[in-house]
Formats: structure tokens, C-alpha cells, sequence
């Protein structure tokens, strides 16, 4: 066996053995770390290696009843497909101070207080003790960035901590893996994933080799021992998950929790899920003692719309599979500027510039002239066309300074001609509006172009 060094990507994984400024496969500047390796004849050893093959009929496989368990929120539940699925590993990733160690947290506490406790008796025995806390389904949370005591600070914000909630705080993956195996929880969580290391490969925390090396330790743990983790990731500027993309790969699911830093809410949304659907979502509300499930994300949206001014619609979007009502707000005023200004949020961008030329376009309104500022209130963001529609009756509302008709609720994309376009699940978003008190409703249905549909809504 030989050892020998490359340089390895720390954004894609593209080795080079010799350093390189920029990387040739994704183009990031000064990202190459050098990594030691080792070579030997893998080939030479597979010949002289006989494997065992045990090969099965996929017909003759026969299906086992999973029973999952609940995170003690609903809204998580629904994103995971119906609860955690035992053996999983998922992933949940996000910006910095979004709410991700405080959600895991607060499941923690919560699966680890759903069970009942066990009295104790006194013996000096560690195995005993092990052997009781697997007994009452002991959950481990491994921090790696924050000691044991700042988890308990927090932690004691949020409610009572139970006593079968135990914390480890490590970054060998090799100590972790040990101690869950000796302890056999309920659930682990990992926080995080990028902080994790493994003695025997060269790299500092967060590389690409330490991130996939340790994930596919704490894969194969998982699925040996049907015990559920749980890893936290950490974002890049652009939005990715740090680390190689093999991660996404290697865990069950991939969770990101989104959210504006002005705003309380947070949108936990499933981008891959092999045991559920990845278009659900779960809305949550951050508050002092943690994050609090939002039932009924329409009616917190909407609490503070005035109908009474101009630049203001309510749009049906659906939200993985759930329908929520959002106002979308638009504000319109001249410019001495040659270059008129545009501002979006929680809106694509270039969509948004789309309807601004179909409204100059096929309604006749002149926009030239005019900053437009396109906001979704409350720091929901809006993916799917629906909300086209929605966008161009506000900026009509904003230019032309009325109001749109009482108790109208908007859904439909714009096409570039000027015409409306149906969009999915029009029951759906038809029913969530009449149980908030909408009646009338602006579609593609019922009107065919763009011009036909703010003539109506304006009552011009």
C-alpha cells in the first residue's frame, strides 16, 4: 500500500494532482485542499477474495409492516410521509439561525417525554443503566458544534427536559457511532453533519472526504440497527448543501427549512423523500420557546390585509399538497430615473417581468415610467406560476389607484400574449378561499385574456 496525496474540490468533489487555482468542474476559485490518500492492487486482492452472493427473487420478497414513529409534530409528520420510518437518515439542511438545531431539539424532547419513564434503582453498574435507558427509548443528541451546557440553555427555554434525552458532545463519528450502538436510542440526531470527523483520512471538518466518509458510517449504522438519524447540514452562500453532493445521495430524505430573518415563519419543505411525497409542506412560527406548528397558515397570512387599499390581492397557491391563501401586494410610483426600479420578493424575478410586459403589452398600461415593488406578505415565497394573475391585478390595482372588488381571490398564469392560463388543483384553492370568505374568484376559467380580467376585478 502506497500513500499518496490529491487535491479535492471542498464544492464538487473533482480531484487534481496538482493544485489548482480555480476548479476546472464547477469553476470555484481556490477550493482545492490537498488530501492524503492511499493506493493499493484492489485488483489483485479481488482476485484472490470469494464473495458470497446471496441473490433473492424480487418476487419472493416478502413485505414487512413499518410502523413509524411521530415526531410530535404534526406538520413535521406530513413532510416525512406519515412520521420517521425506522432506519431512515435524514438530512435536514438550511441558512444559519433558521431553526434547524431548535426543531431537532424540540423533537427530541418531545419523542424522548413520550415515553414513559422508568424508575431507576441505584447500582453502580454502567451497563444497567444503559440497559434501562434503551429500555425506556432513550433519544441521542450529538452536538458537535455547541458543549453540552449551551444545549441545555436552550433546551430550557423551550419546556421540561426529559430525562431519557441524552446529549453527547463529539466530532469522531467513530465515538458517536460507539456510543449509539452501546446505548441503542430510539432516535439520533446529528448536529452536524459538516463538524463530524474520522482519524484515519486527512482533511479538517466539513471536507469532502471527512463529509462523505462519516455520512457512510452513519448510514450503514442506521440500517443495521433500524435506528432512525437525523443530520443537520449546512448551506453554501448559493443555497446548496455543503459538501459533496454524494450526501444528498447517500440519506433518505432531504429536508431544507426556509425562511426570511424578518419574519417569524418557516416553511419546512421536502426535496427528496423515498418513504413520502416530496411536494409537501409543514409551516411553523418561531417564537421564544421554540418553533410552534401553524395550523392554519391562510388565516395567519392574511390576518392583516386591508381590503380597503389599492395594490393589495389574495392569491390561492398550494404549498406541496396543501392550499394557502397569500396576499400579494404590489407598490407602483414615477420615477426621474431613466431606469426604472424593480423589486420582487418571495417571487421569481423573471416572472414577475413577464407580467410587467404582458400588462404593458395586452392591457395597455404603461409601466415605463414607474418603480414597481412586488412583495408576498408574511415571507411566504411563492414558486408556481399560479401567482401570476395575483401579481398582474395588483400592479393594475397600484398603478390605476383602486382597490380590486370585495371578497376576490386571484390564480392563473399569464402566458406572454397576454392570456390566462389554468393551473392544478383548482378545487382545492376554490374550497381554502370559501372557508376564509372569498366568493368570487378571478381564473382562467372564467376569463380567457389578461385585459378581461383587470377590467373586472377594478370594476372599470
Amino acid at each position: 500500500m502506497k500513500n499518496t496525496s490529491v487535491y479535492i474540490c471542498q464544492q464538487c468533489g473533482y480531484q487534481s494532482p496538482s493544485f489548482l487555482g480555480k476548479c476546472p468542474e464547477c469553476g470555484e476559485w481556490n477550493s482545492l485542499v490537498e488530501t492524503a490518500v492511499s493506493t493499493r492492487n484492489s485488483k489483485s486482492e479481488a482476485r484472490n477474495l470469494k464473495v458470497e452472493v446471496d441473490l433473492v427473487k424480487l418476487s419472493e420478497v416478502t413485505l414487512q409492516s413499518v410502523k413509524r414513529i411521530s415526531t410530535g409534530f404534526s406538520e413535521f409528520d406530513r413532510v416525512l410521509g406519515g412520521g420517521i420510518v425506522p432506519g431512515s437518515i435524514v438530512l435536514i439542511a438550511g441558512d444559519p439561525g433558521i431553526g434547524k438545531s431548535t426543531l431537532l431539539l424540540q423533537t427530541a424532547m418531545r419523542i424522548a417525554g413520550a415515553v414513559p419513564r422508568q424508575v431507576q434503582r441505584s447500582s453502580a453498574d454502567k451497563r444497567e443503566t444503559t440497559r434501562k435507558n434503551s429500555q425506556n427509548n432513550a433519544v441521542l443528541y450529538v452536538t458537535g458544534e455547541e458543549s453540552a451546557q449551551q444545549v441545555k440553555i436552550r433546551a430550557d427555554r423551550i419546556a421540561k427536559i426529559p430525562s431519557n434525552l441524552l446529549i453527547l458532545a463529539n466530532n469522531d463519528v467513530d465515538v458517536v457511532v460507539g456510543a449509539a450502538e452501546e446505548l441503542e436510542p430510539k432516535f439520533v440526531i446529528v448536529d452536524s453533519i459538516q463538524t463530524l470527523t474520522r482519524d484515519d483520512l486527512a482533511g479538517g471538518a466539513g471536507s469532502v472526504g471527512q463529509v462523505r466518509e462519516c455520512a457512510q458510517v452513519l448510514q450503514r449504522f442506521a440500517k443495521s440497527s433500524q435506528i432512525p438519524v437525523f443530520l443537520v447540514g449546512h448551506v453554501t452562500k448559493e443555497g446548496n448543501v455543503a459538501g459533496p453532493k454524494v450526501l444528498e445521495h447517500l440519506v433518505d430524505a432531504v429536508m431544507n427549512l426556509e425562511g426570511d430573518g424578518m419574519h417569524n415563519f418557516r416553511l419546512l419543505r421536502s426535496i427528496k423523500n423515498r418513504f413520502g411525497s416530496t411536494f409537501e409542506v409543514g409551516v411553523f412560527e418561531m417564537g421564544d420557546s421554540g418553533m410552534v406548528e401553524v395550523t392554519n397558515p391562510s388565516g395567519i397570512f392574511l390576518a392583516q390585509r386591508d381590503a380597503t387599499l389599492a395594490g393589495s390581492v389574495v392569491c390561492s397557491t398550494i404549498a406541496g399538497g396543501r392550499p394557502i391563501l397569500a396576499e400579494v401586494q404590489a407598490l407602483c410610483s414615477s420615477t426621474v430615473f431613466p431606469v426604472p426600479a424593480r423589486r420582487v420578493s418571495g417571487l421569481d424575478f423573471s416572472r414577475m417581468q413577464v407580467v410587467i410586459a404582458a400588462i404593458s403589452r395586452a392591457a395597455k398600461i404603461t409601466t415605463a415610467n414607474l418603480d414597481i415593488f412586488v412583495n408576498v406578505a408574511g415571507g411566504l415565497k411563492i414558486n408556481e406560476p399560479a401567482a401570476d394573475l395575483a401579481v398582474a391585478l395588483a400592479i393594475a390595482s397600484s398603478v390605476q389607484n383602486k382597490p380590486v372588488k370585495k371578497n376576490i381571490c386571484a390564480f392563473g398564469e399569464v402566458g406572454l400574449l397576454g392570456e390566462l392560463r389554468p393551473v392544478g388543483n383548482p378545487k382545492n384553492r376554490m374550497q381554502e378561499a370559501r372557508r376564509l370568505g372569498f366568493s368570487d374568484f378571478v381564473t382562467a376559467d372564467r376569463f380567457k385574456t389578461l385585459s378581461e380580467a383587470i377590467k373586472y376585478s377594478l370594476g372599470g
